[in-house]
């Protein structure tokens, strides 16, 4: 099943990532139909586990956005289980060395690029018997994230492993980590946006695509409009406690 993430990308379109912390499939199924390219089950901070981002898969998948995860660590038992539920992308939390981007890459990879089990459970339910491993190494994102100094120190050594896709930014980490605080989601720091420039240019010098989290619409415009190739509009969980908060003010004046 071809990526139709990669190809807006490679087309040059913005995309808009759903973000998922609700372990349930109709949050995910009502999230689904509202329009974005993407959904990420969220395994790190998020409420899922395997299950229910199993269930969250299935219920994204006949309303068209891309199904991705974020994996709870670069470990490759769970990513190796959420490619063969069908996820067709991988964010990978706190990947700081190269060689922890190698070890990411291995585990969503077969052999010969990399050492992840043919066994893709669900994903190979699609297309003819064996479609699946011929195409998934093509198809399957690799998207570590950077959110740390160190990881800073090594972007280059990280984005030149072969593999590696692109980069997610997970703002409020890196601002922890370079002294940054308090950690707020969508900063306008000049120093903040100078790092993402930087981001920017290091991944479209080599082709490779970078996305960031965030939390409303008119940040994730003007990250798009800064040279991000995507960017999470939230989350299911924060939209509504910001939807409803919002009302709840309204209705009390």
């Amino acid at each position: 099943m071809a990526n139709k993430l990669r190809d807006a990308w490679k087309a040059g379109r913005k995309t808009v990532n759903g973000w998922l912390s609700i372990p349930s499939a109709f949050s995910a199924e009502v999230m689904a139909q509202l329009g974005m390219e993407s959904m990420t089950v969220d395994l790190q901070h998020g409420v899922h586990d395997y299950l229910s981002a199993v269930a969250s898969f299935q219920a994204m998948q006949a309303h068209g956005p891309t199904p991705m995860a974020r994996l709870p660590w670069n470990e490759p038992g769970i990513a190796g289980k959420l490619l063969d539920a069908g996820a067709q992308g991988l964010i990978c939390p706190m990947v700081n060395t190269r060689a922890q981007a190698e070890a990411f890459v291995a585990a969503c990879r077969y052999p010969p690029m990399g050492a992840r089990s043919n066994g893709p459970i669900r994903a190979g339910l699609y297309g003819e018997p064996g479609s699946y491993f011929q195409t998934a190494n093509d198809d399957i994102l690799c998207l570590p994230m950077i959110e740390t100094r160190e990881a800073l120190d090594n972007l280059d050594a990280i984005l030149d492993v072969p593999g590696v896709d692109g980069i997610y930014i997970g703002p409020t980490d890196l601002q922890i980590s370079l002294g940054i605080l308090p950690p707020i989601m969508e900063r306008q720091d000049q120093a903040i946006l100078d790092i993402y420039a930087r981001l920017i240019r290091a991944c479209h010098e080599r082709g490779k695509f970078i996305g960031l989290h965030c939390t409303t619409g008119a940040y994730v415009k003007q990250m798009h409009e800064m040279g991000f190739d995507y960017a999470t509009l939230g989350s299911d969980l924060t939209n509504m406690v910001m939807g409803a908060r919002a009302q709840l003010a309204a209705a009390r004046g």
